[in-house]
């Protein structure tokens, strides 16, 4: 009562500590605390907003070491800038996955240097240094921070063998976000606040209140665009037909493109041996320029007039909405008539009329909310969306949209008591565990997350596959490569009692379990019995009974692996995010192994036999099908049969029956 009787002796004993202690008060604070208490008084402001405080606040986040965020407070204002942007960013770190291409699809978002970074992970055999040795990447995105604290989305590509950068806008962060969407949002023409790294911004502080506003819940998924411009499209863009959406992103990434130059081209983050944080410095101020691209247009957007004159003109456009539908239905006809000995089933006349129907109504819906999107803006930019969407999960893995460009967020367990094996894991098939050895020089390259779930009662350990560097994929991506029960435990001996080094292994505990097998196909894989053996020294080893094969796994730093691995030119823009193809072989075939550090080149380039037409890529063992041309509705299915590659439409119900009854594999496109 006294404090608040005396006018302002409570924020006099604040400001009587020393700046020391007054950080040290400030810690049990959240950053949204901090701000709100600098304006609690005139005297708070400055003692509130010191770089001392904020500094605290930064590593209480814990997202970079101590030592980097000295180096990122350099290129900003304050270290409230630096929350700022880390506050706004740090839903976004951790793994992305997406189900296709089959051998793995994973992208790491981390820090990279004043920015965020996503990092694909390439599939990829054992390096002579094993699993802790470097390993190839290709960059996705970043998110750059401005001096102000605000980001600038980057989206990268290759295009006629050169490197692009996409430059965008963030259209929202979820602080729960597990989907992330590459999209196109058109926009009102205003004069819209440009990102532009300048020292003027360092007399021209931002307001307090706005970083209380940049993170508080409201602002979760309302784009910037909106919140300046008071407007959003009446159509949804996830509304639209997926040829719709695809063509839009390809128009737009075309308009928006900027070519990288050689100083922009450079590492997205600081590397574990070097650290050289000039050459860093150089390569953001680049790219904020080429980000910028000139005082008076905005690089983000392209004139939504000058795209509707294009697909207006387009002949492909014009025929698309009026012959697709009947072109589509044709073909899947016909399958299904020369098939219709296999698939046990013939269509009726009045079904097809109904069903041919009620396919020409929802082309015509499509088309007007085509229609309907151009016309809500006088411009159209390329956004990336962080939202949280209800997806449900089998043992860990989470069901999948086909027809969406986006990345799914794994939820990662961290390693507690009575989890310590939650994490990520690296490893290989084969006994003894690490280097590969002339005589086995292509061991592939696995990486596994492990996660616990109750069920009925038992605690079960589960290893998903989140990616694999076979040449052509064993088993589903998202596979359960084995399920323990961590309240059985097995009196199994192990097999050896040394490892490659000689050096004798000390047996911690073992469980019973059931490894993956060949099932009913490939889509449907089965189990066998099999032991996880745990290890003093951090090693896991699950042996199946039967067969003795053994996977030797060890946890492992993505992070530092990504900063001594080698960086290799990204994909094409659009499936450098979203792989929407099934494809069951390195679709990576065309990077180079200059590196050094890779065994084998057999996991890099493409398959002898392989013929590219069409956008359809196919060999005998493996097959990629571009699904653009067909609806979301129809399932589309590949197989090989006498030596000719055949893909075709059908119901998923009949797959089963079709499966390896005349055909020598089939596959879900």
């Amino acid at each position: 009562m006294m404090l608040s009787d005396n006018n302002s002796c409570g924020s006099k004993l604040l400001l009587a500590l020393p700046d020391d202690i007054f950080a040290v008060v400030t810690r049990s604070l959240s950053p949204k605390d901090v701000s709100n208490l600098s304006i609690c008084s005139r005297n708070l402001y400055a003692h509130a907003n010191s770089d001392k405080v904020w500094l605290t606040q930064c590593e209480l986040l814990g997202m970079i070491p101590h030592k980097d965020l000295i180096e990122w407070r350099k290129g900003v204002n304050s270290y409230k800038a630096l929350c700022r942007f880390l506050v706004y960013v740090q839903p976004l770190t951790g793994i992305w996955v997406h189900q296709n291409p089959e051998l793995g699809n994973v992208v790491y978002v981390m820090p990279g240097f004043i920015s965020l970074v996503g990092c694909r992970i390439i599939p990829q055999e054992l390096g002579p240094l094993g699993i802790e040795g470097p390993i190839l990447w290709s960059p996705v995105f970043e998110i750059l921070g401005n001096v102000d604290g605000s980001p600038a989305f980057i989206f990268h590509g290759r295009e006629r063998d050169n490197n692009y950068m996409y430059p965008g806008s963030i259209k929202g962060i979820d602080r729960t976000c597990n989907m992330l969407l590459l999209e196109v949002e058109p926009r009102e023409q205003r004069n819209i606040r440009k990102i532009v790294h300048s020292k003027s911004f360092v007399s021209n502080p931002t307001p307090v209140d706005e970083f209380s506003r940049k993170i508080s819940p409201s602002d979760r998924v309302v784009s910037k665009s909106q919140r300046l411009q008071g407007s959003k499209p009446s159509v949804p863009f996830s509304r639209l037909a997926f040829c719709d959406r695809k063509r839009l992103l390809e128009v737009v990434t075309s308009q928006i493109r900027v070519k990288v130059s050689q100083s922009g081209d450079g590492l997205c983050f600081p590397c574990l041996e070097t650290e050289d944080f000039s050459k860093l410095r150089e390569r953001r101020i680049c790219l904020m320029q080429m980000y910028n691209n000139g005082l008076n247009t905005d690089p983000t957007q392209s004139d939504l007039g000058e795209i509707r004159k294009f697909f207006e003109n387009s002949q492909h456009y014009k025929d698309m909405h009026r012959i697709q539908s009947c072109k589509k239905k044709s073909l899947a006809g016909y399958f299904r008539d020369s098939f219709k000995h296999i698939i046990g089933k013939s269509n009726s006349i009045n079904g097809s009329h109904e069903h041919s129907k009620s396919s020409s109504s929802n082309e015509n819906n499509k088309h007007a909310q085509f229609q309907e999107f151009l016309r809500s803006g006088d411009t159209i930019g390329l956004t990336l969306h962080a939202s949280t969407a209800r997806l449900s999960s089998y043992r860990a893995w989470p069901n999948m949209y086909d027809s969406r460009f986006a990345l799914y967020k794994l939820p990662k367990q961290e390693p507690l008591t009575g989890q310590e094996h939650a994490g990520l894991w690296g490893g290989t098939f084969g006994w003894p565990p690490g280097k590969p050895s002339a005589d086995k020089p292509g061991k592939a390259l696995f990486f596994l997350l492990l996660s616990y779930e109750e069920s009925q009662g038992q605690r079960h350990l589960i290893g998903t596959k989140i990616l694999e560097g076979t040449h052509y994929v064993l088993h589903p991506n998202g596979s359960a490569m084995f399920i323990v029960n961590i309240n059985e435990p097995s009196d199994e001996s192990f097999p050896w009692d040394c490892d490659g080094d000689s050096s004798f292994l000390d047996l911690k505990e073992v469980f019973s379990g059931e490894g993956i097998a060949n099932g009913y196909g490939f889509r449907y894989p089965g189990s066998k019995p099999g032991s996880l053996f745990v290890f003093e020294n951090g090693m896991l080893v699950f042996v199946w009974k039967e067969a003795r094969a053994v996977l030797t796994l060890q946890r492992v730093n993505l992070q530092d692996l990504l900063k001594k691995g080698e960086r290799m030119p990204p994909l094409p823009p659009i499936a450098n995010f979203s792989y929407l193809t099934k494809s069951y072989s390195n679709v990576y075939a065309g990077f180079s192994n200059s590196s050094n550090h890779i065994s084998s080149p057999r996991g890099f380039f493409k398959e002898e036999g392989v013929e590219e037409t069409s956008g359809v890529i196919a060999t005998r063992k493996s097959v990629s099908v571009d699904i653009s041309n067909y609806d979301d509705d129809e399932p589309v299915y590949a197989f090989w049969q006498d030596g000719l590659f055949i893909r075709l439409i059908m119901p998923v119900n009949h797959v089963d029956r079709f499966h390896d009854a005349e055909a020598s594999s089939v596959w879900l496109i």
